[in-house]
């Protein structure tokens, strides 16, 4: 998997790339990119010192956004595959929050890359049960357990 493989956020619709976490749109977001990594997704960030909880340590909202917006692009990743597409053949599916658990394992150091992992546990066509791992360092610092369900209609712009 390299950096130049195409991330699934860069295939969001205009309408749908304003997400604080991963929208391409959003200048004052974070700009999360996930990636193909075999049958797994893989999205990278370093937190800046402005992302603390505790002096050298990031804040637990920040894991949760990470393992949020991984979970939402790997079971979109997911979706294309099942359509026979690959990432950046066509927009990349909406899927958004219907469950979010987050297991904080061990303390986050700020400064150092994160590399958040996922995996699809379950898929249907409702939705989507995503597992995902974050680790600091190769460290693994939180889990998190993720149902992803495809945009409700009452969301789009009509």
């Amino acid at each position: 998997m390299s950096t130049e493989s195409p991330a699934v956020q860069d295939f969001y619709p205009d309408d749908f790339s304003h997400c604080a976490g991963c929208g391409r749109l959003n200048t004052h977001g974070r700009q999360f990119k996930t990636r193909r990594d075999g049958d797994e997704t893989v999205t990278r960030f370093t937190p800046a010192v402005h992302d603390t909880a505790v002096p050298g340590f990031v804040y637990g909202g920040l894991i949760a956004a990470l393992v949020d917006c991984h979970a939402m692009a790997t079971a979109s990743a997911a979706a294309l595959q099942a359509a026979g597409k690959e990432i950046g053949e066509v927009p990349s599916p909406r899927f958004v929050t219907a469950s979010l658990k987050v297991d904080y394992l061990k303390p986050t150091p700020v400064g150092v890359e994160l590399e958040a992992r996922g995996k699809v546990r379950e898929r249907s066509e409702r939705k989507t049960m995503v597992e995902v791992t974050v680790f600091a360092g190769g460290v693994v610092t939180a889990r998190g357990e993720v149902i992803a369900v495809p945009m409700p209609s009452a969301m789009v712009k009509h």
